[in-house]
């Protein structure tokens, strides 16, 4: 153990003794190093393991205080890196002001948006949907203000429901509710299986918006691992259900965010089963599974479901239309529970936009449209493979994605990806710095990377920038 490493256990047991009280300031570098006769970057070193395990949190200028979730975990020793990671206790999330201040930092024109969530909005036939929206608009019947309240407009239920026909999966279409999006189907599931203070199981890394809705409704997350190879670590997961009180888990089993795995049809079904043996609910976020680039579409964990217990959600925002917000779920024996969430919150997904987006997929080609998608996505990625190896270090890894639009860097054990973040906003280019993907903003060595825009000089020249950056001192941990 390398004697930051053995500084960082020894403050730990003091925050989990409760000596140091959650929300207390700790000790400044300057009394570490005198009290442990430590060098300054030994001292260092221990603070950022400490945030990393999700103990302490930084403020600028201020230092370092005990996190909110530190006290949940009191009385348990600190395991190795693999045991933290695999076996971590649940704990309350605060991540959302991370997450502000990098998508904050990326939203000017002028930055090549390879820390963006969205690709090119060029991918998609905005001309075609135009048509299909006025269509159904001067079609529209006026009480379609009341019919096509949730569940939502019959004609895209239907369509929907085609769609999951085509995958051999014979949903219901009285289960499939119309959301504002993926993100509100998400919530909607994750508020109808949980009440505050309710564990749930999220992946590590994993969706920022996952952990913010988690914030949100005051839940405790319960991160499980996932290996940017083989997916979700599903040993990890039953152990954490043995350890606890499990209320649902929100999973993304089809080119995970952010490391664009993809379960195997074996990891599935055994995850649906594992969990139905605890009937435990499964909110399966499914939003990039029409991006394959091979020739079926995966099948989702739904397609094992015999319980009811997998609500599916997904979207057309990442394949066809990211501003009409049309989203579903299909929640299985939550439907009702669901539908009446919708109602509640925010009553209904626009009603022309629903019955616009119904036109198109009936008369609008829509396979074409996803098959000229998947072909520009699959080459853009291939561009970046080649740009990763022409201009980043050798030290850098990666597993190819197998679909949608983002490839995850794990980079040299030394790089800190917050503060190459930093630099890289102030040189015009934007990158998802891993910590954001953490409830113990862990990955501090990894990056998300965006290969959903067409590959151009700028982009190519973005590349080149960050391998510069990655050359920066000021880019390093400081070594003990």
């Amino acid at each position: 153990m390398h004697r930051y490493e053995t500084l960082a256990h020894t403050m730990a047991e003091e925050i989990r003794s409760g000596s140091i009280p959650v929300g207390a300031r700790m000790p400044s570098l300057r009394h570490v190093i005198a009290q442990h006769g430590v060098s300054q970057a030994t001292a260092t070193r221990a603070y950022y393991l400490l945030e990393e395990w999700g103990l302490v949190r930084a403020q600028e200028r201020s230092g370092y205080y005990v996190a909110p979730g530190a006290g949940v975990t009191a009385g348990q020793t600190v395991g190795t890196a693999v045991e933290r990671t695999l076996l971590a206790s649940a704990g309350k999330v605060d991540i959302s002001d991370l997450v502000f201040s990098v998508l904050d930092a990326a939203r000017e024109p002028d930055i090549v948006p390879l820390g963006s969530a969205f690709p090119s909005p060029q991918l998609f036939p905005l001309e075609r949907l135009a048509k299909s929206l006025a269509t159904a608009s001067r079609n529209l019947n006026p009480w379609s203000t009341v019919v096509d309240l949730p569940p939502g407009n019959e004609a895209l239920r239907q369509q929907i429901a085609l769609r999951y026909m085509g995958m051999g999966i014979a949903q219901p279409m009285d289960e499939i509710v119309v959301t504002n999006g993926a993100l509100e189907a998400l919530n909607l599931c994750l508020m109808a299986v949980t009440r505050p203070g309710d564990c749930v199981a999220v992946e590590s890394p994993g969706f920022y918006a996952a952990l913010q809705a988690i914030e949100r409704l005051d839940l405790r997350a319960v991160p499980i691992r996932v290996d940017p190879v083989t997916g979700l670590d599903l040993d990890a997961l039953a152990a954490a259900l043995e350890r606890h009180p499990i209320r649902a888990c929100w999973f993304m089993t089809n080119f995970q965010n952010p490391t664009g795995v993809t379960l195997s049809v074996e990891k599935k079904r055994a995850l649906v089963d594992l969990l139905a043996r605890h009937g435990v609910p499964l909110i399966e976020d499914d939003v990039y599974g029409e991006l394959h680039f091979e020739s079926d579409y995966p099948l989702p964990a739904l397609a094992f479901d015999t319980h009811g217990l997998v609500m599916h959600c997904s979207s057309f925002s990442k394949t066809l239309a990211p501003g009409y917000r049309i989203g579903w779920t299909a929640a299985g024996r939550y439907a009702q529970k669901v539908q009446r969430l919708k109602l509640m919150s925010t009553l209904s997904a626009s009603i022309p936009v629903q019955a616009g987006m119904a036109d198109y997929l009936q008369h609008g080609s829509y396979d074409r449209h996803l098959r000229k998608v998947r072909a520009a996505l699959r080459a853009q990625l291939g561009e970046m493979e080649r740009a990763i190896r022409r201009w980043l270090p050798r030290g850098v890894r990666y597993a190819r994605p197998g679909g949608g639009y983002f490839v995850w860097l794990e980079l040299p054990e030394a790089i800190d990806a917050m503060a190459l973040h930093r630099l890289a906003i102030a040189s015009g280019v934007s990158l998802a710095p891993g910590p954001i993907f953490s409830p113990e903003h862990g990955f501090r060595n990894c990056i998300r990377l965006n290969f959903g825009h067409p590959w151009s000089e700028t982009i190519e020249a973005a590349m080149r920038t960050l391998g510069k950056l990655l050359a920066d001192p000021a880019v390093r941990v400081p070594a003990t």
